[in-house]
């Protein structure tokens, strides 16, 4: 009880102290709603990305699987004797049973092992594949950083209109999305590539791990274990330096590293800001994914049911409806996560504006604020300074 007590004073010293900032947060969140209220395109863009997703993974899979079966069949004796001295060596089916093997290998049979050869392309076969698996994660990373960048520019778009939405560009979407095909490419492959590298690191690690259970001693364990936590850590941390260096880029058009360099320390200087958005959004942002998940799940299991008078006769009969009705909870899940992802970037990118807005401007005649009244009025400012003049 005294420990419940405990927690319960400083969650209200925290309330306490961060209202404002609480307050920030969920202004950005409403401010969120009416840029996407007027860019409602930027709802669509996920489509856009699961397409070049769903290419990238066909390309690596057709190349891995020509990979995996380029050269001739190799065939090796499988014989149930464990004295067998012909076990395990390569064979011939259509001259197998001519051989002496049969004879004093009662019960071997030459089956099919694997495709390969003896020549150095084959024997360098797993290089190849780490290749086309390094570039199928540059190629995905790409595509992500490519809606990242595109959504970003579109709803700096939005903040940075003096008049909203009047000022707001025609195709604020596939403006951006020009800007960042035309201008951005290089940058955005920058960033895609860094962070492939170190997910090719940690696909090879948990490889390692997998060939090395068993036989590794404590000190092995211990040292894979503390490598893959510390490339986990670093992969989370790039994402998020990515994903803020790409707001950058669309806002200013700056190279990725310059860009990099500017949001980490802009948002180090609004590291508490950052925290509380940052938690705010999630969980509303989850709360958003499981309403929509629980939602369609409840109409799912009507329908599977017979329950709805409507549609009762359209309805399959099934024995078991679990596995269809799980099936369309995670899939609107998946689709909602799809969906909430954008309005996600659009609470970054604003914020980002926002502390931008914040130091580049004083809220005078000659260097006004962008920010909408709701913000304006939580600093502290009774009314905008003019900008129509």
């Amino acid at each position: 009880v005294i420990i419940l007590c405990v927690v319960e004073v400083i969650i209200i010293l925290m309330l306490i102290f961060l209202r404002n900032r609480i307050r920030i947060a969920i202004a950005l969140l409403k401010e969120g709603s009416r840029a996407i209220g007027y860019i409602m395109s930027t709802l669509f863009y996920p489509i856009v990305t699961f397409i070049l997703i769903a290419i990238c993974i066909s390309y690596w899979a057709v190349t891995a699987v020509f990979l995996a079966t380029s050269g001739e069949p190799v065939y090796k004796v499988m014989a149930n004797q464990t004295l067998c001295k012909y076990a395990n060596l390569t064979c011939d089916p259509e001259t197998f049973n001519t051989t002496n093997v049969t004879k004093l290998c009662p019960g071997a049979q030459c089956t099919f092992a694997f495709y390969g050869g003896e020549s150095l392309y084959h024997k360098y076969i797993f290089i190849f594949q780490l290749a086309n698996a390094f570039v199928f994660l540059w190629l995905v990373n790409f595509a992500i950083a490519l809606g990242q960048c595109t959504l970003a520019g579109a709803f700096a778009s939005y903040y940075w209109a003096s008049r909203k939405p009047a000022d707001i560009p025609l195709w604020p979407l596939f403006s951006s999305f020009g800007r960042a095909i035309r201008y951005h490419t290089g940058s955005l492959a920058f960033g895609a590539l860094i962070l492939a590298i170190v997910q090719l690191i940690r696909v090879i690690l948990e490889y390692l791990d997998h060939k090395l259970k068993g036989t590794q001693n404590s000190f092995t364990r211990f040292l894979l274990c503390c490598l893959k936590c510390c490339f986990w850590c670093l992969e989370k941390f790039l994402k998020f330096i990515n994903r803020n260096a790409y707001i950058m880029i669309a806002i200013y058009g700056k190279n990725f590293c310059t860009s990099a360099k500017e949001a980490f320390f802009l948002l180090m200087r609004n590291v508490v800001r950052v925290a509380v958005l940052d938690k705010v959004t999630d969980f509303l942002l989850f709360l958003g994914k499981i309403l929509v998940a629980g939602g369609v799940g409840v109409l799912a299991f009507f329908f599977f049911t017979q329950r709805i008078p409507v549609f009762a006769q359209e309805a399959p009969t099934l024995n078991y409806y679990w596995v269809p009705l799980l099936t369309v909870i995670i899939g609107s899940y998946l689709v909602a996560h799809g969906f909430f992802s954008v309005y996600a970037m659009c609470v970054d990118t604003l914020f980002l504006c926002f502390c931008e807005d914040l130091e580049r401007n004083d809220g005078s005649t000659a260097k006004p604020y962008f920010m909408s009244a709701s913000l304006h009025r939580i600093l502290g400012k009774k009314e905008l300074s003019p900008k129509k003049a």
